[in-house]
């Protein structure tokens, strides 16, 4: 099964999620790509994963355009809040779907609110995809 996962800059939140996916199950074909793609990751939010055991140090901020010739079970956006564009993508999708969060890079205020937003995002990121992958990936692979 291969699963796409869509935000803007595909730093945080997408990159949370592939780093879930892949941990639930080896056997997803699991990307990320953003439609303004940073290039680089979030240093918070792999700094976040790694705390729970999940390494993501080696996924690359990638463009969205790399996948727009592939074709997917499932495309994913992720973005969340009023502030941001949610991609859209016209490439092959067998399913479409929107689970969005809020941008914890937005984030203001002491070092130690920063950090519990991260901490905050990637526990609603973790349950959210947990129960997608239990009740509905699992069972189509």
């Amino acid at each position: 099964m291969k699963i796409l996962i869509l935000c803007t800059g595909n730093s945080c939140r997408s990159q949370m999620a592939h780093g879930f996916l892949e941990s639930f199950d080896k056997k997803l074909t699991v990307r990320s790509g953003g439609t303004e793609a940073s290039g680089k990751l979030n240093e918070k939010a792999v700094a976040v994963m790694k705390k729970i055991g999940i390494d993501i140090s080696h996924h690359t901020s990638d463009s969205v355009d790399i996948y727009l010739n592939d074709e997917w079970d499932y495309v994913i956006t992720v973005c969340g809040g009023a502030n941001e564009n949610c991609p859209a993508f016209f490439g092959k999708v067998k399913n479409r779907l929107h689970i969005g969060f809020d941008d914890p890079t937005y984030a203001e205020g002491s070092e130690e609110f920063i950090w519990s937003e991260y901490r905050r995002v990637r526990d609603e990121i973790k349950e959210a995809f947990f129960d997608l992958y239990e009740k509905e990936l699992k069972q189509q692979k």
